[in-house]
């Protein structure tokens, strides 16, 4: 729990209720609902869908962002995604970017019908992979008035390319070639096979990136296991839906969110600054990229010395106004 790290924080300034609603896909999408306590009667307020990191849950970085912004007057919405946490679908850990960025869209679905919401003052927030899910749904869904990315990854090219570009294109045909196979054993009955995700445990030769998700995954800082999962299965996506990121090219078309603003907060340290780095170049105006400094990827989840709450306040309340 060093340095300022908070991911399960509480307020007694916002009320906590646990939501459901359906996707197009009439799958149930299960959602902590923050809202601000002592709105005045008969208000509407602005309001922001958070979604949490790539593998993890709400309760993991989300919630957190969703209280401290719901401290700030906005009507927050922390979902899970599909295949993940208390959402449905199945199997477990499924991978799919289409369905993931249709519950963006479910969730403004579900707060633009509460009376207490201003259906034309609703943003979204991304950690993690959830940024480019939120850019891949604001791309088709204009009803989502801002976006703002922390610590984001692109899905896709981090499993196309991996980081830096490190990974070479026979690698990547070895990755979807084991998922290809894997199919058939899985159609014959054999047993699921998951990739990927958090070390369970470090050794000397951990590669410091592992340790990094580590010290939050695996110990009381964030671990989390939803009801009816497992510890050894948390954070791990199937492998054979795990290569359909191939396919995901979340900032294709970004310029086109255009006018609505986009704000890209990393952390200067990051080793996934170079997501937002694009991401930015890539968008039109108006757009900012912001570094925290001395910040780290998982520093963002839940170091809230560090999470820049002044920004994400001020972005969100000149956007939503």
């Amino acid at each position: 729990m060093s340095n300022g790290a908070d991911n399960f924080y509480k307020s007694d300034k916002v009320t906590l209720k646990k939501v459901s609603f359906n996707n197009q896909y009439k799958m149930k999408v299960v959602g902590n609902l923050f809202v601000p306590k002592g709105l005045k009667h008969g208000s509407k307020s602005p309001a922001i869908v958070v979604g949490h990191p790539m593998g993890a849950v709400k309760e993991q970085s989300s919630n957190l962002y969703a209280t401290k912004l719901a401290e700030q007057g906005f009507v927050t919405l922390a979902i899970d995604l599909s295949f993940w946490g208390e959402s449905e679908g199945k199997p477990r850990n499924a991978v799919s970017p289409d369905i993931y960025a249709e519950d963006f869209s479910a969730a403004v679905d579900y707060l633009g019908s509460q009376s207490f919401v201003d259906r034309e003052r609703i943003g979204v927030l991304g950690i993690c992979g959830s940024g480019s899910f939120a850019i891949s749904a604001a791309k088709i869904d204009p009803r989502m008035k801002a976006v703002a990315t922390v610590s984001m990854y692109d899905m896709g090219a981090a499993v196309r390319n991996a980081l830096n570009h490190s990974q070479t294109i026979e690698q990547r045909k070895a990755i979807i070639a084991e998922a290809a196979q894997q199919r058939y054993v899985e159609f014959a009955g054999g047993e699921t096979k998951y990739t990927s995700g958090t070390v369970h445990a470090l050794t000397k030769d951990t590669h410091p990136i592992q340790r990094e998700f580590f010290d939050f995954y695996r110990t009381p800082r964030g671990e989390y296991t939803p009801k009816g999962s497992s510890p050894e299965l948390t954070t791990h996506p199937t492998l054979t839906s795990a290569v359909k990121f191939m396919n995901f090219y979340p900032f294709n078309d970004i310029e086109t969110i255009s006018p609505r603003p986009m704000l890209f907060i990393t952390g200067d340290n990051a080793h996934s600054i170079e997501f937002s780095q694009d991401a930015y170049k890539r968008a039109a105006e108006p757009k900012e990229l912001f570094l925290v400094k001395g910040a780290g990827h998982v520093d963002l989840y839940d170091r809230v010395n560090l999470i820049p709450w002044d920004k994400l306040t001020s972005f969100f309340t000149k956007a939503l106004r």
